[in-house]
């Protein structure tokens, strides 16, 4: 089975992604942070973000060891890098292969990387509460954050829409296991 979990920067994909592959035993995929390691390798070896080609040659390639994938610095490129043909589909590759028996995790994994998934889900929030959230993750100030996330929103609005069959879950007001436990049921039932 094929379990995708879609949605903007803050709206809690990693942390029920995880919970849910934790609850039915299957592999995590974070596909968000493939391409944060491809940005921090980029960075460490010059590539421009404009350069696709030369992005695109470097999928697979381990980031260096001392960024911080999850900070600022990563966070204010992937956009730029992400955003090449050449290199999404060289990553969709990549991801497509890890996806049997796995939950994915990402911006686009139920629209464009597994558009077959057996179960899709696309989690939102308001703006304010995907602030707040990534705020306490990176000891940051909301208002910082919640620029960096509309600007990151603006970027990536291509992949930042829910597949037609998509089942869209807001989590503002969830709970973490509220929200795992809906997705659990969507996944049960399509079993």
């Amino acid at each position: 089975m094929v379990i995708t979990i879609d949605g903007p920067a803050g709206a809690g994909k990693s942390t029920v992604a995880r919970a849910v592959a934790d609850r039915l035993g299957y592999r995590y995929v974070d596909t968000g942070l493939m391409y944060r390691e491809l940005t921090a390798a980029s960075m460490e070896r010059g590539v421009d973000p404009e350069d696709g080609d030369g992005l695109a040659a470097l999928v697979g390639v381990a980031p260096p060891a001392t960024v911080d994938l999850r900070g600022e610095a990563v966070s204010a490129r992937v956009s730029a890098v992400s955003r090449h043909p050449q290199v999404r589909e060289r990553m969709r590759e990549r991801q497509r292969a890890l996806a049997r028996n796995a939950v994915l995790e990402g911006r686009d994994t139920g629209s464009r990387v597994c558009p077959d998934a057996d179960v899709k889900v696309y989690l939102t929030a308001s703006l304010g509460a995907r602030a707040r959230r990534r705020a306490v993750d990176l000891g940051l100030a909301v208002d910082d954050v919640g620029r960096t996330i509309a600007a990151r929103d603006r970027g990536d609005a291509e992949q930042l829409t829910p597949a037609a069959d998509a089942h869209v879950i807001d989590t503002s007001e969830l709970t973490v296991e509220a929200a795992v436990d809906a997705v659990v049921r969507l996944v049960e039932a399509a079993a």
